[in-house]
């Protein structure tokens, strides 16, 4: 019965997954409760995922990677990286391609990609590079990156902890990089010899951005006595009604009004700043009561003469992004009451590829959505350090924190070195390291905290709830032993080639640690009957979840340069799909080259 039950659930899970109801971390969680409720798992069973040293060991990198990225050190070789990729297109797509991926062998990947983004969109600004030539093969690096050492991706990190668990032996910090990197050698000569072929043209700088898609036009009018609109709040104004004009501020005799809502009420002779498409601001010059003194150039030369207090707190737009696990994603604009509470008002949001610009306060919020928001620079700086936006409209580096960046550097070393020579396991060196970075104030402990991603904790705690349901109940077994029937008597190359090929096309359905948690001990259990090490199997595990190109939703840096690349669907599938093929066979013959199946 209870075997039914978690096959039941799982399936639940899955459907879930795929038709995206819920974020990836709270579908996780309701899979969590349902072994739970069912009686499939005890509440000790079901929670163990939050004490699972797979879940500490991420939790502590994120901090070890947190105070690298504060001290600046990324920022400095950013700097450099843009005079290099400024010579033309080869130069950049290398000197890109090969930072994301060194970078995302030793630092968490999303957040390798989301500083590069606005760096390669700087480098496509100035070298008229379209975004979209450059931004997928960011993303492919990154995966290519991760499974070159134990900490590059979470991936690697849950098989391998989960695997310890369940008796094996865990995996040395670079025991696979060998394999993994020849499959990197691949990947980028793929990426080099036909990214110029098959990666699309379209959309150069100049057409590229929001702020372009939206075609939106900024101006200011002035409200006269006998306009309809005087005395009425901003809900009811034909302004609003009939035009579908945003109101940005109100400049009214002495002083701006910035925190606008629907209670604010019109009075004559405000100045008031507007985003309005050209028809309708045609309609608004014939109108009687109303003047429009300007466009958006005339505004622009009407600020460079404001007086440097008045510029310090005035609100510019903001091209930004939403990162892998910021908080805003999975709300809307108004659940949130997003102008209140954090000063800034969202003018357009592109959602994959389509760009909303009316009602927006209805619309739920996705990792790898563009805003395009009216803020100050301090509301979008706020922002930006609690890791709920990446701002993409311009490239701002920072100054190199010599006295925190030495020691964050010197702990990164220390940890995997710990951990390399098998001095201790990478739990505990990644402990240490957290405890130091705090200790040394690298971080301040609620830095730390918040540079934890925890809908990422969340999710593998919950994900790692199916693999323990299955182990428990003998579904694990079942299954390997279908497979050992299936293919047992064949090669065992043939049988590792079977597993690789389901894992990465299960990704485009699973998150990859969910497909990482369910065959985890499917595999163990398989090897176990076919009387093999495990250890092939288990890396095509890690490198089949991690290296999956064919759709934006297969990894979550996939979805995070989707919108700022201005990508269709189908141009990751015309991309991706062949270098995932190519993979697959690599693989095939790679792994068992370093990790041979005899006992």
């Amino acid at each position: 019965m209870e075997l039914y039950l978690t096959v039941a659930i799982i399936i639940i899970g899955i459907i879930l997954f795929v038709r995206d109801y819920f974020s990836i971390d709270t579908t996780s969680i309701i899979i969590m409760a349902l072994f739970i409720i069912s009686g499939v798992l005890s509440p000790e069973e079901g929670f163990s995922g939050f004490n699972h040293p797979a879940t500490i060991t991420l939790g502590c990198m994120f901090v070890v990677s947190a105070a690298v990225f504060k001290s600046g050190i990324i920022d400095g070789l950013s700097a450099r990286l843009i005079k290099i990729a400024r010579i033309n297109y080869f130069s950049a797509l290398v000197s890109l391609c090969l930072t994301s991926a060194v970078l995302s062998a030793f630092i968490n990947d999303s957040a390798v990609v989301a500083i590069l983004i606005p760096v390669a969109l700087l480098v496509c600004r100035e070298a008229e590079i379209s975004p979209a030539r450059l931004l997928i093969p960011i993303s492919f690096s990154a995966l290519f990156g991760g499974t070159c050492t134990l900490i590059g991706t979470s991936t690697n990190i849950l098989v391998s902890s989960y695997a310890e668990k369940l008796g094996s032996e865990p995996f040395g910090m670079f025991e696979f990089s060998m394999a993994a990197l020849c499959l990197l050698t691949i990947g980028l000569a793929y990426i080099f010899l036909l990214g110029p072929i098959l990666l699309p043209k379209r959309g150069l700088p100049e057409n590229t951005g929001l702020i372009k898609q939206t075609e939106k036009y900024m101006a200011e009018i002035e409200l006269h006595h006998d306009h309809v609109d005087i005395d009425l709040p901003v809900s009811e104004s034909r302004l609003v009604k009939d035009y579908k004009i945003q109101i940005l501020r109100i400049k009214r005799k002495h002083y701006r009004v910035y925190e606008i809502n629907g209670e604010t009420v019109l009075r004559e002779n405000d100045r008031i700043r507007i985003l309005v498409d050209p028809v309708n601001l045609a309609k608004l010059k014939s109108k009687k009561g109303i003047s429009v003194r300007g466009d958006k150039e005339s505004i622009k030369e009407m600020e460079a003469n404001q007086d440097a207090s008045e510029v310090s707190e005035e609100k510019k737009i903001f091209e930004v992004m939403i990162p892998y696990g910021s908080e805003l994603a999975g709300h809307s604009i108004r659940d949130m009451n997003f102008r209140s509470t954090y000063y800034a008002s969202v003018l357009a949001i592109r959602h994959r590829k389509e760009t909303i610009t009316e009602d927006v306060s209805r619309v739920v919020l996705r990792e790898g959505d563009m805003m395009l928001l009216f803020a100050s620079e301090k509301a979008i700086s706020v922002l930006a350090s609690e890791k709920m936006i990446v701002t993409l409209s311009e490239y701002q580096g920072r100054n190199v924190n010599y006295k925190k960046a030495i020691p964050a550097l010197l702990i990164v070393i220390g940890v995997v070195a710990a951990a390399a020579f098998n001095i201790t396991s990478i739990l505990i060196s990644s402990m240490v390291g957290s405890l130091l970075i705090v200790t040394l104030t690298i971080l301040k402990p609620q830095e730390a905290y918040e540079a934890i991603e925890w809908k990422v904790i969340f999710m593998i705690a919950g994900v790692l709830s199916m693999g323990k349901a299955l182990e428990k109940t003998g579904g694990s077994d079942i299954v390997s032993q279908y497979v050992f029937e299936t293919l047992g008597d064949m090669d065992p190359r043939w049988t590792l080639s079977m597993i690789f090929l389901f894992t990465f096309l299960s990704t485009n359905v699973l998150s990859s640690k969910a497909a990482a948690a369910l065959m985890t001990p499917i595999v163990i259990s398989l090897a176990g009957a076919m009387q093999v090490s495990e250890k092939p199997f288990l890396i095509g595990v890690m490198f089949a979840c991690s290296l999956t190109f064919m759709t934006p939703v297969s990894y979550p840096v996939n979805t995070m340069v989707y919108a700022p690349g201005n990508y269709r669907f189908r141009d990751f599938l015309k991309f991706g799909t062949p270098l995932n093929f190519i993979i697959w066979i690599a693989a095939s013959f790679i792994i068992p080259m370093f990790f041979p199946f005899e006992l």
